[in-house]
């Protein structure tokens, strides 16, 4: 019996942010869940998904995955993009969703099974000066985790990415109107940035995995000589030093440092990673399930990684839902070069409205053993939280040029 896509439906809701969630029902009355955040653009891709996309899903085959993917990327003239690949991420997820609960397995068992017990994860810790920071170290230490993203503020500047001053959690996106704008100073990150990595080292001692995020704001050259001041520290990874458009510029800060670096969470295909890892010019992709078109691309993509040695670490921020998460262990589990999956967590609300069977314990993540992705989603809960605009800030030189966010 061929089962059918009998109706799609787009949900829009804001527990605390805003998710686009995607419904699949068929005609045996599966349903399947789909992430398609793109934060501070949802309801473009939400428009993108129920006027473009969800016409064609309805009378489609849900087990002809792969075939479904390639009829919304290869079908199509306009392709690519943040818009299109989460929309088809979406769409991706909640087919293989679809098929682990026609199966009766999770998602993880269709992808050829456990090829580890567990994933190790690594989470935030922020905090405005050394002191804060360390302590904010401190507290993830207490709840297991072995790998922490440490980010602080800057001398001179009143907001820098990665932290919030004054707040225990950092929250990029602004609710209100338009996006709030930060000033930045290179040299003045340059020269502190050694010295805040240096003291956390120092205080942690050697076994925990450090990570620091630059987020595209240095040119290759800067990256360099952060990278040779940085090796030292041991990081595990340094990540997004520069922007990645120019796939071949990162050769210049493979000449002069020896530190891992990992990018890759803006990144939509393949293509935008290919260069990177065929020169081996990354140690780590960190390229997002519902960014990158769901997990059938994504398998490909870090199938390719597999064969030059690079490691996948995909982007796990709270601005993509528990669905996302949910659909990135899965692959984790069963995906040999998977390195670690990078967790921040949800406010309590997300709760209310995503169900989720994945488990934290102890440093490492587990997908849970539930049919499909192991996530149901609440739609009167979710109906308690309408859409609120809000967008991710942009950065401006100390001169007032426009500067990579």
């Amino acid at each position: 019996m061929t089962r059918v896509i009998d109706a799609v439906d787009v949900i829009v809701s804001s527990p605390g942010r805003n998710f686009v969630t995607l419904k699949i029902t068929t005609s045996d009355g599966l349903v399947g869940w789909g992430d398609a955040t793109l934060n501070g653009r949802e309801l473009s891709v939400a428009s993108y998904l129920r006027d473009h996309l969800a016409p064609a899903l309805v009378g489609r085959d849900a087990d002809r995955i792969e075939d479904t993917w390639n009829y919304f990327y290869r079908g199509v003239y306009w392709r690519r993009g943040p818009v299109a690949m989460a929309s088809i991420g979406a769409i991706d997820m909640a087919l293989w969703d679809i098929k682990g609960k026609a199966a009766g397995v999770p998602v993880y068992q269709l992808l050829g099974g456990a090829v580890r017990d567990r994933i190790l994860t690594y989470t935030h810790a922020t905090g405005w000066d050394v002191p804060e920071l360390l302590d904010s170290v401190a507290e993830r230490r207490v709840q297991g985790y072995r790998a922490v993203r440490v980010q602080s503020g800057v001398p001179g500047l009143d907001k820098v990415y990665g932290v919030t001053k004054g707040a225990a959690v950092y929250e990029p996106a602004g609710r209100g109107v338009g996006p709030a704008e930060e000033v930045w100073d290179t040299s003045a990150y340059l020269r502190h940035a050694p010295v805040v990595l240096e003291a956390v080292r120092e205080a942690v001692g050697p076994e925990l995995k450090l990570l620091h995020d630059v987020h595209h704001r240095l040119n290759p050259i800067e990256a360099a000589r952060l990278g040779k001041a940085l090796e030292p520290v041991d990081l595990f990874w340094l990540e997004d030093v520069t922007p990645a458009e120019n796939q071949m510029l990162l050769r210049a800060v493979r000449q002069h440092t020896t530190i891992p670096l990992a990018i890759g969470e803006v990144f939509n295909t393949v293509w935008d990673a290919q260069q990177l890892i065929t020169e081996r010019l990354i140690d780590y992709i960190r390229v997002a399930v519902v960014h990158a078109g769901g997990i059938s691309h994504l398998r490909k993509i870090f199938a390719l990684a597999e064969v030059f040695q690079v490691k996948a670490a995909p982007h796990g921020p709270s601005d993509v839902s528990p669905i996302n998460m949910s659909a990135s262990l899965h692959l984790g589990l069963s995906t040999t070069n998977f390195a670690i999956q990078e967790f921040m967590g949800y406010p309590a609300q997300v709760g209310e409205v995503f169900h989720s069977s994945y488990r934290y314990d102890d440093g490492y993540l587990h997908p849970g053993d539930e049919p499909g992705l192991g996530i149901e989603f609440d739609e009167a809960a979710a109906a308690r939280f309408p859409y609120s605009p809000a967008y991710l800030p942009i950065a401006r030189d100390l001169d007032g040029t426009m500067k990579d966010w």
